[in-house]
């Protein structure tokens, strides 16, 4: 996968080029991605006519807030194969953080909720974001209900849990499915976001790690129409026009008494 390079030149954008490996340069050659401290945080971005404008995590504005206002509630897709409903609120291991949208929009509906993710430059925009997030006093009580620890879920999940007091209820993954169809990547954020990261071809091993510490479901998103992910077969599915949960249910999730 590229190693994007670090744009900047002032104190934190030698600190985090060091703690990245990271080359410092003043401009990106034309085929390059890169990483810079922008006005609003962090961000990652590339050319412009490849990945239109540059990414950045963002746990509290833009698609997240108007999920969070707009989305629904404890009926939308999402919170419903995780188990949110009156009176259950569990906690939620995100074992593939990405950008964190995903995890923001649980912890917003009451559940608390641990990221992990194991790229380090994704780590690091969302890290950035949840920085940014917990200096905003409305927020307060969304940002305690999320936790983030940097590592590969797919090698040592059971590990990274233990370094935080949220308990494994339910195990959420939305590995990155290998599309052949070059269609399907219409948008240009997710070209970015591929370039970047690729494939997620242990997303079996995933599954097997999280089938073992999961005490009550896992709860995998995929693509409509493409196959589960080797491995047992999903107990149940939830899906949408353009998604599908599979989920693989250990036992009930019961209220909280």
């Amino acid at each position: 996968m590229p190693r994007p390079v670090m744009l900047g030149d002032d104190t934190q954008d030698h600190v985090l080029a060091h703690r990245l490996g990271l080359a410092l340069v003043p401009t990106p050659g034309s085929d390059e991605l890169w990483l810079r401290h922008g006005e609003h945080g962090l961000e990652l971005g590339g050319d412009k006519r490849q990945f239109g404008a540059p990414i950045r995590a963002d746990l509290v504005g833009g698609g997240v807030a108007h999920r969070r206002q707009f989305g629904g509630g404890r009926g939308q897709l999402i919170a419903r194969a995780c188990g949110l409903k009156q009176g259950v609120s569990p906690d939620i291991i995100d074992a593939t953080a990405g950008l964190g949208r995903d995890s923001a929009v649980l912890a917003s509906l009451g559940a608390r909720v641990l990221m992990i993710e194991r790229h380090p430059v994704v780590a690091a925009l969302l890290l950035d974001a949840l920085n940014r997030a917990c200096r905003l006093e409305a927020l307060k009580a969304l940002t305690q209900r999320l936790y983030f620890v940097e590592g590969d879920s797919s090698q040592t999940l059971s590990e990274l849990i233990a370094t935080s007091d949220v308990a494994p209820q339910v195990v959420h993954l939305d590995p990155m499915y290998p599309h052949q169809d070059k269609s399907a990547l219409v948008k240009k954020e997710m070209r970015l976001f591929r370039r970047l990261v690729g494939d997620d071809t242990d997303a079996p091993q995933l599954l097997a790690q999280a089938l073992d510490i999961a005490t009550h479901r896992v709860v995998v998103k995929r693509p409509k129409g493409a196959p589960p992910i080797e491995g047992p077969s999903p107990s149940h599915e939830i899906v949408s026009k353009n998604s599908r949960y599979d989920l693989y249910v250990h036992r009930s999730l019961k209220p909280s008494r």
